[in-house]
């Protein structure tokens, strides 16, 4: 077999035995490509069982002089994936990424909005056109229920449970999660839904798709960022954001009124408690007024 067909094998792996995203399964897919061109470009020929530790080394080195260490760090990490498939398979008996160290990255903190600018960013949409209560409906969502951008693009009408308060949510490997929804937000989605979306054309395969483009289709996770953006740039906010800047704040301003990261990490889906902590960092004001609220020295 050459590496087209090793690559089309390993896709159907992480799809349908692992359950990951097709943006998950792109990006590994992407990292692959990019070696097979490696090969290429170099003369070298060699299949996917042979390939040793040296060669992938070379490549990894190629890289590192053209993308950054996180960049680096998610290469690797899909090259591992893709050898332990192969040995899982039979076709080798050895990773030869067993020796390749990723490169040391910090947690990277993004940036958190204000409720304050929240509420301008929100306020400066146009609600004269169907598509501004379409992504007013949308930013409330991302922001009251703490979604990821593929989360909100692929939200369904029959995953919406107004009356017990929930909306199912289906995240990273299709994973399914209930999250509690505010009465306002319902509000803003019904209004969207009533009066916008049931007036618009609706494309054949997405009659149960929440929020739709002008034609009638499910919204790209490229569509959701580029409206944030132009509302950031519409307000003059000097702070590089995106979809996933308001799942941050989400998190961020649960626990900076007092919820626990246990609850915080079943709303926003992440098998760790680990993950969660990056998320919600705190800055020094809030520990200060926590510290002097409830420490018994705090006279």
């Amino acid at each position: 077999m050459n590496w087209s067909t090793y690559l089309k094998s390993f896709q159907s792996y992480l799809k349908i035995e692992r359950g990951l995203s097709k943006n998950t399964v792109d990006n590994y897919t992407f990292d692959l490509e990019r070696l097979c061109v490696f090969l290429n470009e170099n003369g070298i020929s060699v299949s996917p069982e042979k390939i040793n530790e040296e060669t992938i080394q070379q490549f990894i080195y190629a890289v590192s002089k053209e993308v950054n260490a996180r960049s680096q760090a998610r290469i690797i990490s899909g090259l591992k994936s893709f050898f332990s498939y192969l040995i899982f398979e039979d076709f080798r008996t050895d990773n030869p990424m067993e020796l390749i160290e990723a490169p040391k990255i910090g947690r990277k903190l993004p940036d958190t909005l204000a409720v304050e600018e929240i509420d301008q960013l929100i306020s400066a949409i146009n609600l004269t056109t169907p598509e501004g209560e379409r992504n007013r409906a949308m930013l409330e969502t991302l922001y009251g229920c703490g979604l990821r951008v593929s989360e909100i693009i692929t939200l369904k009408i029959s995953d919406l449970f107004f009356e017990e308060g929930f909306v199912k949510i289906t995240g990273k490997g299709n994973k399914q999660r209930f999250v509690p929804i505010a009465k306002s937000t319902q509000k803003y989605i019904e209004l969207y839904k009533n009066t916008i979306r049931n007036h618009g054309v609706i494309a054949k395969g997405f009659e149960d798709t929440l929020f739709l483009n002008r034609r009638g289709k499910q919204l790209t996770r490229a569509m959701v960022f580029t409206i944030i953006k132009d509302l950031a740039t519409k307000i003059n906010l000097a702070k590089n954001i995106s979809p996933h800047t308001l799942r941050h704040s989400f998190a961020t301003h649960l626990l900076e009124n007092g919820a626990d990261l246990r609850s915080i990490q079943m709303m926003l889906g992440h098998e760790s408690i680990t993950t969660t902590e990056i998320y919600v960092h705190l800055d020094r004001k809030h520990l200060t007024q926590i510290m002097h609220t409830f420490h018994p020295r705090k006279k």
